[in-house]
């Protein structure tokens, strides 16, 4: 590299840039963020400037993907945008844009251009300055934010970070609070909220704040009425989305969640097979169709076959998993209808597929792929020491949610038929030992790792787990006796 390209490329490190975000490829589901991308920009999804961002991300996967003359395409088409939108207001907008380019046009070897491209963030940064070094333009905290949203769910904290930099910058604007409520409603479980909680969740007052100022936002209002299912305000907002939001596929997909959470099977499939003419390529309706026909398929729906509502399932699910090879969720379904067709060996095949992929997934994810491949082994295999080492993954993982509590519940009911059928069964006392101390009984637990020592006396595991446990019983008791004395002296005085 000769000395001027060296010095280019030390520049060039300087800038806010997706070559500079240490965007992971591993991370990405290249083939997905592609599809999405394009309907965003063929149906002209979101608030303005949202399609001219759409261009730049659909530009640096190309690059990705080594097509770096579509990439400049997607990239120009992006900042003519970004000028029809925002006008006077669009030079800040631009440093990003200008910045992939100048990144781009040196990868492909053309250093005079990517020295013009440079030159252009540099004029920006000069008439526009930011008072500081390591301050950004609200702007660029925004684009930044919003690519890390719409890349990876591992860079979601990361978008969290910048659409809050983005808002103390400019506490009233409607993209940045709509990014992050959206940011925010995608962290946290997804379910709705209780009317015993006495407090909102941090969503739902973003979801209110991000209303205020664009009370017009189909989106919005349709995450919100999910998060508040199933209160009666919920209604509202559904019928204000729809009215609103009626050919928005996004807006579409989450009332028809909202509806199937409801009960209203039938409306969210309706909902959803019209977002499909808008956008087959949608993993997320495909698999949310698939939900809606694993309902109808419920014993409890007894007007119907299930047979054929199961069908539906796995065509719609292989449909999701074809579009989004990743889609570990679609993929854990799949495996778990193929069991109840009794194909068992195509189960597998797909729960095996899954194991490979779960290091580095959510931890709800990886406890429900354990939840449900420890019922495969349970009910199909009849293999108990597979089932009990996957229902006792899924406990660790997360204890006190619904699927840790089922983990728990199948692994007392295991153990305890063992002990019935065997009293000696120290693996089955030692099972037992491990639900209580997860479940906080840690006396309970203590007795049955004696139990399990009792029976086999040279398992170093058992004395282990019950040296460990009587060493916090004991501080417990002194911590208490400690409490007591402590109180009876502030008593006398």
């Amino acid at each position: 590299m000769s000395d001027g390209h060296s010095a280019l490329s030390s520049r060039l490190q300087q800038l806010q840039s997706r070559f500079t975000w240490d965007l992971r490829k591993e991370d990405m589901d290249l083939e997905n963020l592609s599809t999405r991308l394009q309907d965003h920009i063929e149906l002209q999804l979101g608030q303005p400037g949202a399609v001219a961002r759409s261009y730049s991300f659909l530009a640096y996967v190309r690059y990705i993907q080594n097509q770096p003359q579509e990439a400049e395409s997607l990239l120009i088409q992006s900042e003519k945008t970004t000028r029809e939108c925002y006008g006077e207001d669009r030079e800040q907008r631009l440093i990003v844009t200008y910045g992939d380019l100048a990144w781009l046009k040196y990868h492909t070897g053309d250093y005079m251009q990517s020295q013009t491209y440079w030159q252009r963030v540099e004029d920006i940064l000069l008439k526009y300055p930011t008072g500081s070094s390591a301050l950004l333009h609200p702007e660029v905290y925004g684009e930044k934010a919003w690519t890390y949203l719409k890349f990876s769910r591992s860079y979601y904290p990361k978008a969290l970070e910048f659409f809050c930099k983005a808002l103390e910058l400019q506490p009233d604007d409607c993209e940045w609070n709509a990014g992050y409520a959206i940011a925010l409603y995608r962290t946290e479980s997804g379910g709705s909220e209780t009317s015993q909680q006495s407090e909102e969740s941090p969503a739902t007052k973003q979801l209110r704040r991000a209303l205020e100022i664009n009370p017009d936002d189909g989106v919005l209002l349709s995450m919100l009425a999910l998060k508040l299912n199933p209160h009666q305000e919920a209604e509202s907002l559904v019928e204000r989305a729809l009215k609103l939001g009626s050919d928005n596929p996004h807006v579409i997909r989450y009332i028809a969640k909202y509806f199937r959470n409801k009960g209203d099977v039938e409306r969210a499939i309706d909902l959803l097979n019209r977002a499909l003419k808008k956008t087959s390529q949608s993993a997320f309706i495909h698999h949310q169709l698939a939900l809606c026909y694993k309902s109808k398929k419920s014993p409890a729906n007894t007007s119907t076959n299930p047979k054929h509502w199961r069908r539906l399932c796995i065509q719609h699910l292989e449909e999701a998993v074809k579009i989004r090879p990743s889609f570990v969720l679609a993929m854990v379904d799949l495996a778990v209808l193929h069991g109840e067709e009794k194909d068992l060996d195509r189960a597998e095949k797909w729960f095996q597929q899954v194991l490979q992929m779960l290091p580095g997934s959510e931890k709800s994810i990886c406890q429900g792929f354990h939840k449900h491949y420890a019922d495969f082994q349970f009910y199909h295999n009849r293999n108990m020491d597979k089932a009990i080492d996957h229902y006792t993954q899924g406990l660790l993982l997360t204890p006190g949610t619904r699927n840790g509590k089922q983990c728990a519940k199948k692994l007392k009911q295991i153990a305890e038929r063992r002990t019935l059928e065997n009293r000696n069964d120290a693996e089955a006392y030692s099972v037992l030992g491990l639900v209580a101390k997860v479940e906080g009984k840690k006396k309970e637990a203590a007795e049955f790792y004696d139990k399990a020592l009792d029976c086999d006396g040279n398992n170093d595991k058992y004395l282990t787990a019950l040296c460990e446990l009587r060493m916090e019983l004991q501080e417990a008791a002194e911590d208490t006796s400690a409490l007591s004395s402590f109180t009876a002296t502030a008593q006398v005085l």
